[in-house]
């Protein structure tokens, strides 16, 4: 996962953060010294290369490569203020 997100990012010519360049940088750089990015057992599966928050960072990077990059926004509206912006009642038209 950490080279296809490299390479998304490289190929979609997107602009990573300073921090997520040093993320990936040195992520991968861990798992070719160590095989793995993270030491402490309890922050990742046995067997895996990097901790559940490194994945989550670099399926985040992947989002923004490939232009799915949510933002929040309007999505963070509860369905309860939706509901009520539609039942309002439409304001009068001036004739």
């Amino acid at each position: 996962m950490l080279k296809k997100a490299e390479r998304a990012a490289v190929k979609s010519g997107v602009d990573l953060t300073p921090w997520e360049g040093d993320f990936l940088n040195d992520v991968s750089l861990r798992v070719k010294t160590y095989g793995r990015a993270f030491a402490d057992p309890d922050k990742g599966a046995p067997g895996h290369a990097l901790s559940m928050m490194q994945a989550y960072k670099l399926r985040q990077i992947l989002a923004k490569a490939k232009g799915e990059d949510k933002g929040g926004g309007a999505s963070r509206r509860g369905h309860g203020a939706a509901r009520r912006a539609q039942r309002a009642e439409p304001e009068p038209e001036d004739d």
